[in-house]
């Protein structure tokens, strides 16, 4: 009954189900919980289903109401299961309560479209057992009873559960927008470390193509001084690889060393949030690739600590410890948060984590009652 174009909303509600389910508790354990709660309901009208014309008796109308509440644990993948159960206790047993949970049932897992259709059916089928002769009451009475309490209820049940597969849609969706975000944030880190690596790299290797030549001209009357030549031509045919495998799109500058760190203290100074910024001077020997890592590290927490605890000070700790580099970025948060939350993708930690993966280092961010700290150790190489 459901069409191709849907099927894709039908199954991002149903990650977000299952992304709700894993807060509140097992989807079994609900269903189970929902077929008792509705056994429960219909089992307050046992006494007047037995006194009732209707050929059960007692214990067998607990029996038949079991059964149609045991439908409830197929509800996610059959619905109209439940549904149909539920017309057939409406005609037969007069119980409206297994209706209200089928309702529920089919526009929760099944979407809107199904939800309406099922509550138009139910509408039809209760007016023509409400007006039919032989009903239990009279006919005024029947118009009465069907006009009260009967289509609100089952209105009312499909509309929650049309509007809870609406929020499963919802929930899906900023899921899924979050982890694209910290998707895209890796992969724009990524592209900045390969640009890193064409900056600094290649101009190495216009060096090492530069020096070789010096030596093959100096080394002209020698033997060597073809082997110089061909050092130039191989760093030379490097350099152009490197061009073809990094492909840099628009004009962007290398990321800055350890050398920048002071400028970006004093610009979250004026910002408002002071920084204390302590490094070793052994850091000025690392390798430019592990130097924009420490800046990266550094600027990212920075602007984590604007939005989130501005005019709080920030330690910034970058010390060699042996063939390690340990950075440490603390800053206190503030007593209370702020009326508005600041706009934040909360891909900052995965970029920052990329950068120094890319390394072969680690980075930990904790947070505490009253500060937040973001860890990384590095190879000194």
């Amino acid at each position: 009954m459901h069409v191709k174009p849907v099927a894709a909303l039908h199954r991002a509600a149903a990650t977000g189900r299952r992304l709700a389910e894993s807060r509140s508790g097992s989807p079994r354990a609900l269903d189970v919980l929902t077929a008792l709660s509705c056994l429960a309901l219909m089992a307050l009208d046992l006494p007047g289903l037995a006194a009732a014309d209707n050929s059960l008796t007692g214990p067998m109308a607990a029996v038949v109401l079991a059964l149609g509440a045991a439908t409830l644990l197929l509800r996610r993948r059959m619905p109209w299961l439940s549904l149909a159960v539920a017309l057939l206790f409406i005609g037969w047993l007069h119980e409206l309560t297994l209706i209200q949970f089928a309702l529920y049932s089919v526009g929760r897992y099944r979407g809107r479209r199904s939800g309406i259709l099922a509550t138009l059916g139910y509408v039809a089928f209760a007016l023509v057992l409400f007006t039919v002769p032989g009903w239990p009451l009279d006919r005024a009475e029947n118009l009465s009873s069907f006009l009260s309490p009967v289509v609100p209820l089952g209105v009312l049940a499909s509309a929650v559960g049309i509007a809870a597969y609406r929020q499963d849609l919802v929930r899906e969706l900023d899921a899924r927008r979050a982890e694209s975000a910290v998707l895209q944030a890796v992969q724009q880190e990524r592209t900045f470390v390969a640009r890193d690596v064409h900056d600094f790299v290649g101009r190495e290797l216009t060096l090492l193509t530069v020096r070789s030549e010096v030596l093959s001209l100096r080394a002209r009357d020698t033997a060597h001084a073809k082997d110089f030549e061909e050092l130039a031509d191989t760093a030379r045919r490097a350099h152009l690889v490197l061009n073809e495998i990094i492909v840099q799109r628009g004009e962007r500058t290398a990321t800055p060393g350890v050398d920048g760190l002071p400028a970006l203290a004093d610009e979250s100074r004026r910002a408002g949030s002071p920084v204390r910024l302590s490094m070793d001077p052994e850091v000025h020997a690392l390798s430019p690739l592990r130097q924009a890592a420490v800046y990266r590290v550094v600027q990212e927490c920075l602007t984590n600590a604007a939005k989130h605890a501005r005019g709080q000070t920030i330690e910034v700790s970058i010390a060699t410890d042996g063939p390690h580099l340990r950075i440490a970025v603390r800053n206190a948060l503030p007593d209370r948060t702020p009326g508005r939350a600041p706009v934040s993708t909360g891909s900052g930690t995965a970029s920052m984590s990329e950068r120094v993966r890319s390394l072969g280092g680690t980075l930990t961010a904790t947070r505490t009652d009253d500060s937040y700290t973001v860890a990384a150790t590095l190879p000194r190489g």
